[in-house]
């Protein structure tokens, strides 16, 4: 039976190089972790850009629904789909997306409601994309389509996805509260970590419940890395009013 979104895992030397440098990666982050002294905030940009933002970030939103339905459409002419199998890595991400954004509001209603909800909407929106856009590099060139066109050509497919993730992170500059700070990279060198783990043993497709374990750790720490853009802790606080 056909398998859809799936992909072929990385073996041998390729697998080692994947992990060696997602593990480089983790590294270099923590490195940065241990010299980022404070928070570092983020220009908020004018109401002109940040209405440039917003429209290119639907647009690409659209574009990307656009080309979801064409290949939909296609497979169902093809008699390809049908039921699709249960999906465990669902849950997580849902689960994970409502406390995101239920902690992101609660640390930001000190700033009113307007300031919280828009915190929260940013917060949780890039936080996927935050998993997504590693994860898509990762595994781009080594999926392959259950119908035409060629690997090289379903793989463009990709471009109008990497479109809303980076259209996505740029959402965060609409809120004031958006400040990195070492706990972000922390978080972000675990997500990495997770990863390396997983390309030492291949980067496999989510079908077991070791991959599915590391798939779904990697996703909870992608939400928690966005969560630290919000959140503060009471030196950061101190560090802020000096």
């Amino acid at each position: 039976m056909t398998q859809y979104g799936t992909w072929f895992p990385y073996e041998g030397a390729s697998a080692a190089i994947l992990g060696i440098t997602l593990l480089s990666v983790g590294l270099i982050l923590t490195y940065g972790g241990t010299k980022l002294k404070g928070i570092r905030g983020v220009k908020t940009p004018g109401r002109a850009v940040s209405v440039f933002l917003l429209l290119i970030w639907v647009l690409s939103l659209l574009t990307f629904l656009v080309a979801v339905i064409a290949y939909g459409t296609q497979l169902y002419q093809e008699h390809l789909l049908g039921t699709l199998p249960a999906n465990a890595i669902t849950p997580v991400t849902e689960i994970s997306a409502v406390l995101t954004f239920v902690i992101i509001a609660f640390v930001s209603r000190g700033h009113g409601l307007k300031i919280a909800l828009l915190s929260a909407f940013v917060g949780t929106a890039a936080a996927p994309m935050i998993f997504e856009l590693p994860f898509d590099l990762i595994v781009m060139g080594r999926t392959y389509p259950p119908i035409p066109p060629s690997p090289t050509l379903y793989r463009l497919f990709f471009l109008p996805l990497f479109v809303v993730e980076v259209s996505t992170f740029s959402l965060l500059t609409l809120s004031p509260l958006t400040k990195p700070s070492k706990y972000t990279l922390f978080s972000l060198a675990s997500m990495f970590y997770v990863f390396a783990v997983w390309a030492f043993l291949g980067f496999s497709y989510p079908s077991n419940v070791l991959s599915i374990a590391l798939n779904d750790v990697s996703k909870v720490l992608s939400f928690v890395t966005a969560i630290t853009l919000f959140v503060r802790t009471p030196l950061d606080v101190r560090r802020v009013r000096l």
